[in-house]
């Protein structure tokens, strides 16, 4: 190896420093290739260390950054503390929610981090920052709508089956519905990982969102059998159809109903609710790929079904987000406040007597 180059590894806009190890001895061919096979693993661990969606983040965030520095022709990496604050508060005009300035201010503090410089958001004017940016905000989160059993069936009847695209579309809701999956999830399901059964189908998932060390989670999805909107059915039509024998389930379709190579993305799936939502009669802007892990949630919630049941099949860490489905879909259960208003009860409580 040439004394001269430089030993890097670059993991998306996150430099890692290997030049110290070069030194200035000496080696043989072996020991040159072992090396190398050593810094390409070290490349591989650190893409590893978080998801393809969180790189895919930061580095759309990290570019966002560069774009408004070099606007002002402002400094991007080193940056200032006031660079950072002047770019924050830009942020927050523009109107982006307070979750996004913050997931912004992470990128560009790994960005500065892995290329060796302090981190920007160490002063205690970017915290104080941040928060005057939440309170600020004073807005109610807006979630897409939970795609219900109802909307899940008048979506997947607008496919049309005879297509190929129709039954990878009606597999992808049906089984993303029962699923509960997060975009992601169903996006990088692959056929190794479904096992069927008489009862329906396990599907074992890899890696999630609350399973970033990798161990595996499994997911049971029921067949329906006397239902014409069985979801192992539609995927087992899809299969079929498709012919895929290895490597993912969905994969993206191109003109002339031809399958492609490559699995779809997690974006793909919210144009596909969103499409056949529009199909059914239903507002698109009001549904997204989530839509139908919350119409899965909200659906179990108002069917009382066991809150810890739903927190297994939903992969949820935690089970006060799960506990908001069920709260929600009972608030009216039992209202203090049911019949208050009412004619007869208001009646009853008028005194005779009492001037007016």
């Amino acid at each position: 190896m040439d004394e001269s180059s430089e030993l890097v590894v670059t993991v998306p806009s996150i430099r890692v420093d290997f030049s110290p190890i070069e030194g200035s001895v000496e080696r043989n061919a072996l020991q040159e290739a072992e090396l190398k096979g050593i810094i390409d693993n070290a490349q591989r661990l650190l893409r590893k260390a978080r998801s393809e969606a969180t790189w895919t983040a930061y580095q759309s965030d990290w570019r966002q950054f560069e774009a408004y520095c070099e606007t002002y022709k402002l400094p991007a990496l080193p940056t200032t503390t006031n660079t950072l604050i002047s770019f924050l508060s830009k942020q927050a005009a523009d109107g982006l929610a307070p979750s996004t300035i913050k997931r912004r201010l992470i990128s560009i503090r790994v960005v500065h981090k892995g290329s060796g410089y302090p981190p920007p958001d160490d002063e205690p004017a970017v915290n104080e920052l941040m928060k005057g940016i939440r309170r600020d905000a004073q807005r109610v989160p807006k979630k897409k709508k939970a795609a219900l059993p109802d909307d899940i069936t008048r979506m997947a009847n607008m496919v049309t089956e005879q297509t190929r695209k129709g039954l990878r579309d009606r597999a992808l809701l049906l089984f993303g519905f029962a699923g509960a999956f997060r975009r992601s999830e169903l996006v990088a399901i692959e056929i190794d990982h479904l096992a069927f059964a008489d009862e329906g189908v396990r599907v074992t998932l890899p890696s999630s969102k609350t399973d970033q060390e990798s161990q595996g989670q499994v997911v049971a999805i029921p067949a329906e059998p006397t239902s014409p909107h069985c979801p192992v059915q539609a995927l087992k039509d899809w299969i079929t159809v498709s012919e895929i024998t290895s490597g993912a389930v969905f994969l993206r379709m191109h003109k002339g109903d031809a399958i492609g190579q490559s699995q779809m993305t997690p974006q793909s799936v919210a144009l596909v609710v969103k499409d056949h939502a529009e199909r059914a009669g239903l507002e698109p802007a009001h549904y997204a790929g989530h839509s139908l892990r919350r119409g899965f949630l909200t659906s179990a919630a108002q069917e009382r079904k066991n809150l810890f049941k739903m927190a297994e099949h939903s992969r949820h860490r935690s089970l006060e987000t799960v506990r908001e489905y069920v709260e929600d879909a009972a608030r009216f259960d039992d209202h203090a406040g049911k019949g208050l208003l009412s004619t007869e009860t208001s009646q009853e409580r008028v005194d005779p007597d009492e001037p007016i």
